[in-house]
């Protein structure tokens, strides 16, 4: 019910919470479950990437295909025809992710209505991962897709409260798609968890009434340690993409340093202790994930600007 509230109010999205919304354990297991629900041996998925790794597995374990369209730096725009050349008869879904991880972008409404197009013309179903939906920044709005015209019957709309208020490890996630999607989606989840623990969602429910006094304070506290790291790395040897949303920064390493992105984020965490991300592991079309690596700011200032302090001295 609350979940179904808050799409009313931010969104003027309305759903039935009985049969249109399915609590499941995290985000990731809501993925999961409309991919096994919709895709066949034989069909084939459009992804945008970097993907989140987890699109491109799911699609490979339900016997589907993964086509690819690349987001191209430094803007991670995409070409509109090279993505209508993508759709054939054996097309079934586009993966859509706004706020994107990793590149933080989000997608503009030119950008959605011509998916949305596309997709309506072709009889696509989209599942829209909208994770970081409440974190987004100067000025970007998120846009669910299943507000377009058009889109809300074969749209499934994914998120999670673990991103939304800090506590992944909490793993409650939820599918909003109409009552005949939601029933296939079911069917699956029954099998993969049945259900997700009742004090959490309890819990969630709470977080979600308060959803109105939280947001600022959320929305700023990931500006200001996004504006932390863009200050203290511009103007170092490491060159930052800007983020417009969830909390991840794309940098391209100094390539007299480093011969890989692999090789890069070895060393960075044996040598000096910082974790990231080759963000190869995110691409299977394009070479460029081989320039970058990701950093996630979603850390304390301390241990950010730690990590910052040791960057700078490569």
């Amino acid at each position: 019910k609350r979940i179904a509230e808050y799409h009313q109010k931010y969104y003027s999205l309305s759903w039935n919470h009985d049969n249109e919304i399915t609590i499941t354990s995290g985000a990731t297991e809501a993925i999961y479950c409309t991919i096994q629900a919709f895709i066949n041996p034989g069909d084939e998925v459009i992804m945008f990437e970097p993907f989140f790794d987890c699109y491109q597995s799911d699609v490979i374990l339900a016997g589907g295909i993964c086509r690819y369209i690349t987001l191209r730096k430094p803007l991670f725009d995409f070409d509109f025809n090279e993505l209508k050349s993508l759709v054939n008869n054996k097309t079934k879904m586009i993966i859509l992710n706004s706020p994107h991880n990793p590149t933080g972008k989000v997608f503009s409404n030119e950008e959605l209505n011509f998916i949305s197009k596309l997709a309506i013309e072709n009889d696509l179903l989209v599942l829209s991962d909208e994770v970081y939906e409440f974190l987004t920044f100067d000025n970007c709005k998120h846009i669910p897709i299943a507000s377009i015209q058009g889109m809300k019957k074969r749209t499934i709309t994914i998120s999670s409260t673990g991103k939304t208020f800090s506590m992944t490890g909490w793993k409650i996630g939820y599918a909003i798609a109409e009552a005949k999607l939601s029933e296939a989606i079911r069917k699956v989840h029954q099998w993969v968890t049945f259900s997700v623990n009742t004090p959490a969602q309890h819990s969630m429910e709470f977080a979600f009434s308060q959803l109105d006094n939280y947001l600022p304070k959320y929305q700023k506290m990931y500006l200001d340690k996004r504006n932390l790291v863009y200050k203290k790395l511009k103007n170092s040897k490491f060159k930052l993409f800007k983020p417009y949303g969830a909390y991840f920064y794309l940098m391209e390493y100094p390539k007299e340093d480093f011969f890989s992105d692999v090789e890069a984020a070895t060393k960075l965490v044996i040598e000096y202790g910082i974790a990231t991300i080759p963000t190869s592991v995110f691409y299977s079309l394009s070479e460029e994930g081989k320039s970058m690596l990701r950093l996630c700011f979603a850390k304390s200032d301390d241990i950010l600007i730690e990590g910052i302090e040791k960057l700078l001295k490569l």
